[in-house]
């Protein structure tokens, strides 16, 4: 989910903002024994340009890629040549429908920090709780609170909360997967080095 100020202009200057490999949480996933492969339902939810969605749907996953930005979906449907693979939706996930049960697994990367409020956040984590099936996955990556550099995202507010509330929303789940740790980056639209402090989450819902 992106809003104006925040990455529509990185999507604008430049198609594959966020790069062409997957996350450093999704290539973790074999190491922690988690299964992805043909037929898993997965939900990427705030898909950004795809780069995770592709992944998973060239392994043979059904992925549905959600993002607020036209733009990132359009860089996304241009720039992969395999991206009839997955399907693309221009949404607002703060309005989405529940999806009871659907999901393998549901990847939040880089997602939550960009919802409005804290409230939105509480309540779509709860929602994509709902939407992984029993034994299912969550993926998070978010920024918190402990540490943000802001000058190379001038107008965007992200939304943060400490490294433990957000552990805490998956207290009733098994976390397989946390650290809270610095990610030092330069986006190529501006140049600009900057850190981010990351909070990083894979938890398994009860199978029960």
């Amino acid at each position: 989910m992106n809003r104006e100020g925040g990455y529509d202009s990185g999507y604008r200057a430049c198609p594959c903002f966020w790069g062409d490999q997957p996350g450093s949480l999704i290539t973790l996933l074999p190491e922690l024994d988690i299964f992805v492969g043909p037929g898993s339902a997965i939900w990427d939810a705030g898909c950004g340009e795809g780069k995770n969605a592709i992944h998973f749907a060239r392994i043979g996953a059904n992925v549905l890629a959600t993002d607020v930005s036209k733009i990132a979906i359009e860089n996304a449907r241009r720039f992969w040549p395999d991206a009839h693979l997955v399907s693309w939706e221009v949404a607002d996930v703060v309005l989405a429908k529940p999806r009871n049960d659907q999901f393998d697994m549901v990847v939040l990367y880089g997602l939550l920090h960009c919802l409005p409020d804290s409230n939105s956040v509480e309540k779509f984590v709860n929602l994509a709780k709902r939407s992984a099936k029993p034994g299912g996955h969550h993926v998070v990556v978010a920024f918190n609170s402990r540490k943000q550099e802001l000058h190379a995202h001038p107008g965007f507010a992200p939304t943060l909360l400490s490294d433990i509330r957000i552990a805490d929303l998956y207290s009733d789940w098994t976390i397989l997967h946390h650290t809270d740790t610095d990610l030092f980056e330069t986006h190529p639209h501006n140049q600009i080095p900057h850190t981010h402090s990351m909070t990083r989450i894979i938890a398994r819902k009860p199978s029960t």
